[in-house]
């Protein structure tokens, strides 16, 4: 029997005053707030019915998702985003896993096959955002788990150099580049794209 394949959205539950800070700041708590509680819902009803792959949201702080019935909560463990996503894809029941955040509005089904599909000849693959980032990350975890987020420094244009630093020999993957939303400019960006469209 073939494992699993896991896809794993990463979110803050969304309240006021809590996630999306950077946004926030720019844009007002209550529309903050407003863009959290959307895009979560989207990427959850665009991505979770798949049977390509099994939906978990990962919740901080956890709580029970009333999100949708597609997709199985669990707790973020504590400690920084990499401590975190390495704690997650290690617990998940054997098979490739997929992470993404729950703030990139381009995503689609077709990048979170094709990161399941490159993981069939690469022990990872990564979505590079525009800002040195990445909105995806993907390990096959087989033969063994191999963690590539230590001494990542995360939200710098650093953060996908020092992770893909962190593999070593081992071989991975790049996908279409897309921006997750985190502050009033990239709003304002992804709206300017939209009305052009």
């Amino acid at each position: 029997m073939r494992p699993q394949n896991h896809l794993v959205i990463f979110a803050r539950v969304p309240r006021m005053g809590t996630g999306k800070r950077r946004l926030a700041a720019d844009i007002g708590a209550a529309e903050a707030l407003r863009f959290q509680r959307q895009c979560l819902a989207a990427t959850l009803r665009k991505l979770a019915p798949d049977r390509r792959w099994k939906t978990w949201l990962a919740l901080a702080p956890h709580a029970r998702s009333h999100w949708g019935s597609e997709a199985f909560t669990l707790p973020q463990p504590r400690g920084d985003l990499g401590r975190r996503m390495g704690r997650v894809a290690q617990a998940m029941p054997p098979g490739p896993v997929v992470i993404i955040g729950s703030d990139i509005p381009g995503i689609a089904r077709r990048h979170i096959a094709r990161a399941f599909r490159d993981l069939g000849g690469n022990d990872a693959v990564f979505g590079p955002a525009s800002d040195g980032g990445y909105w995806l990350v993907g390990l096959r975890r087989r033969p063994r788990f191999v963690d590539p987020f230590a001494n990542v420094r995360w939200s710098t244009p650093h953060a996908l150099a020092d992770t893909t630093a962190n593999l070593g020999g081992y071989r991975f993957a790049l996908l279409d580049m897309l921006d997750d939303i985190d502050t009033g400019a990239d709003l304002r960006q992804l709206t300017q794209r939209s009305a052009t469209r």
